[in-house]
């Protein structure tokens, strides 16, 4: 049913009264009640202030465009992928080059220093790449150094002289660090980061979907309340119309128009508390569905198009919590916690290991440079050939001077170390959080059922309503007719319409409270309640 067919069914009411209303002076009161109502409903909207209508999809659709807590949310996703790749950047290689040139003159002190003073002059060029390995925690370290020395110390074999090494290192841990170390425990933790911050999307959708639909079904409560309130109030005027004209004409003492006045001014202080309800609900309603202050709804006025329906169906408990039990985003959340703490704890444990290394190494030489053949040491020169940097980097390509080595290193800690204390703490929150996610189980089948109890009793109560308002309605209806014989009084006519009144908004009220229920139940089985917390590694 929508807005107008609710505006030509009162009218259709109005209507029938006044076809129904015996004497002339009460169908001109009612003729001008029905020509206001009429009026009022085929009015323009005010100027300045846009009015939208817009059903209960159109402003979920809104929240999930523009709302803002939604906004925030979507960001955390794109922050976790650049803390993965953060985290992944570690094994990337790292190149190190440096260029040097130096010049030395150092006083002689021996026979052997080559003269009575030595000058020097030194350029190097070395580089290296060192990169850690995501295989089982190696690394690697490769270096190429290069240097050209020129000396003035007659010893020398070789002036100018070129020299060229390259070296490969490469280190295995076989205990700690093998299984898992600091840099692959913080990537893993940022993996499930970044999909705890997916969970954490789905349940800000999620809650605030509900609190968008519950915003609606408020709004909508208050814009028919306010509705009811006029009805009322367009009674109570019409009462004292009628007890205005009786009093003319004779029939009537003067104190019930007083008591009919009093009635209407209870019924305008009622009307504007709901109006002023209605904005409430409204302002409530466009916090979720905007973007801003600048968003055109803004400053706009919302008509809910939809009216709150009712078709109880039957309510399966048990699928609802196995269905919350693998979708609710707060146990999804709990149980990739702890993903994390085992990998804390597989870390802690790693370091309660003795640190076994095995360290290869690998060394290649290359020498150039202008030889000088000497008859003997410190003798004259026999012959020079020539040479230069081209003659290192040969040897180094045959592998005519090749070293290596390789080491096993053990370090074992004496005692009880921080490690195996933070070992045993560790596997302490291993046990609450186990413990935390039976206990949480326990509280969602309990909200899932409760959401269904509480489906059950709104049925019963919209029941009852139902029935009391149409009792309401026959009861004013007989007081009526009572009142236009003379049989009855304004007091029971406005105790009659009060009851009416209240009837109405009852019934209205429990209808409302049938959707919000549904959307809680529909909620509880696949968002969490409060807010999200990220979990930092």
């Amino acid at each position: 049913m929508r807005r107008k067919e609710l505006e030509r069914l009162r009218i259709g009411v109005l209507l029938m009264a006044w076809l129904a209303a015996p004497s002339p002076a009460a169908a001109q009161v009612q003729r001008a009640a029905l020509a206001e109502l009429i009026a009022r409903a085929t009015l323009a909207p005010q100027a300045g202030a846009q009015e939208v209508d817009l059903t209960l999809d159109e402003v979920v659709a809104r929240a999930l465009e523009r709302n803002l807590d939604i906004a925030v949310q979507r960001l955390n996703p794109q922050v976790q992928d650049l803390a993965v790749a953060e985290r992944q950047a570690f094994y990337l290689p790292t190149l190190t080059t440096a260029f040097n040139n130096s010049s030395r003159t150092n006083p002689s002190s021996t026979q052997l220093d080559g003269g009575q003073s030595v000058s020097t002059d030194t350029a190097t060029f070395n580089s290296a790449v060192t990169q850690a390995v995501r295989w089982r925690g190696g690394s690697v370290d490769v270096g190429w150094n290069n240097n050209r020395t020129e000396t003035t110390n007659f010893f020398s074999s070789f002036n100018p002289s070129y020299r060229t090494t390259f070296d490969a290192t490469y280190t295995q841990p076989l205990l700690r660090g093998f299984q898992i170390d600091s840099p692959r425990q913080q990537l893993l933790i940022s993996r499930i980061n970044r999909e705890i911050s997916d969970l954490d999307l789905r349940q800000t959708i999620n809650n605030t979907v509900a609190q968008v639909r519950n915003a609606y079904w408020d709004l909508v409560y208050a814009s028919q309340t306010v509705d009811v309130q006029r009805q009322a109030l367009a009674l109570a005027e019409k009462l004292v119309q009628d007890n205005r004209a009786r009093v003319e004409i004779g029939t009537m003492a003067p104190i019930e128009v007083v008591q009919a006045q009093s009635e209407a001014a209870a019924r305008r202080q009622s009307l504007a508390q709901t109006e002023q309800t209605l904005r409430t609900a409204e302002l409530a309603l466009k916090r979720l569905i905007v973007s801003g202050t600048n968003d055109d709804l803004w400053n706009g006025r919302i008509r809910p198009v939809d009216v709150p329906g009712f078709s109880p169906a039957p309510v399966d408990v048990t699928s609802a919590i196995r269905a919350a039990m693998e979708r609710r985003a707060d146990l999804a959340r709990i149980r990739e916690q702890l993903g994390i703490n085992d990998i804390n704890l597989r870390a802690l444990r790693n370091e309660t290991l003795p640190a076994l290394d095995v360290v290869g190494n690998f060394q290649l030489q290359g020498q150039g440079g202008t030889q000088y053949a000497r008859s003997g040491l410190g003798g004259s020169v026999l012959n020079i050939i020539p040479g230069g940097f081209g003659d290192a980097l040969n040897q180094l390509a045959r592998a005519n001077f090749p070293v290596w080595s390789v080491q096993l290193r053990l370090t074992y800690p004496l005692g009880q170390s921080s490690a195996q204390v933070a070992y045993a703490r560790a596997r302490l929150e291993t046990q609450q959080t186990q413990a935390q996610l039976r206990q949480l189980e326990l509280e969602i089948a309990t909200e899932v059922a409760n959401a269904a109890q509480q489906l059950d009793s709104i049925v019963k109560r919209i029941e009852a309503a139902t029935a009391s308002r149409e009792l309401a309605e026959q009861r004013l209806q007989a007081e009526q007719s009572k009142f236009e014989v003379g049989l009855s009084t304004n007091f029971f006519i406005v105790q009659a319409q009060r009851d009416l009144a209240t009837a109405q908004d009852a019934e209205l009220r429990a209808i409302v409270d049938y959707q919000k229920a549904l959307t809680e139940f529909e909620r509880v089985q696949q968002a969490m309640v409060g807010r999200p917390t990220q979990t930092q590694p």
